[in-house]
């Protein structure tokens, strides 16, 4: 029967601590398993991330191109045509009206209509920004812009 004083672990499966420093005779004295100078042989060694040995590192080599502005405004884009299609005669169109209707994900963000698609409608439409196009053809089409503020 196996008794508690008789567990031991199986052979091979523990090993003994290496000790280091301790003199030549132990045969991990003098740069204890270090090799020859170099940043690996010091104390407090810690490699940087990105380090490649000296050579030149990859984020150095590759080139650097172009430039993100940090003021760049982002709209979401609605064309004419969806709006006629979603629309009545003589509604208002607004951001929150275009959010109600599915054709801007969030109502807080910056809308710019485009001309892309007819309109035979005569809407008020208020919305960020207007391209050239869009401002033309809801003119002709009897409709009126308003201009938000962004």
């Amino acid at each position: 029967m196996l008794k508690i004083h008789d567990l031991r672990p199986t052979k091979g499966s523990k090993h003994k601590k290496k000790i280091v420093g301790r003199g030549h005779g132990s045969g991990h004295g003098q740069q204890s398993t270090r090799g020859h100078k170099g940043h690996k042989s010091r104390s407090g060694f810690h490699r940087v991330g990105g380090f490649e040995g000296g050579q030149m590192p990859l984020i150095r080599r590759i080139p650097k191109r172009g430039f993100n502005p940090l003021s760049k405004t982002i709209f979401e884009e609605v064309n004419i045509g969806q709006v006629n299609s979603k629309f009545n005669a003589g509604d208002v169109v607004s951001p929150d009206a275009l959010a109600e209707k599915g054709l801007v994900k969030n109502k807080k963000n910056l809308v710019k209509i485009l001309g892309e698609g007819k309109i035979e409608k005569s809407l008020e439409i208020h919305a960020h920004a207007f391209s050239e196009k869009a401002k033309n053809m809801i003119e002709k089409a009897g409709g009126k812009i308003m201009v938000l503020k962004k």
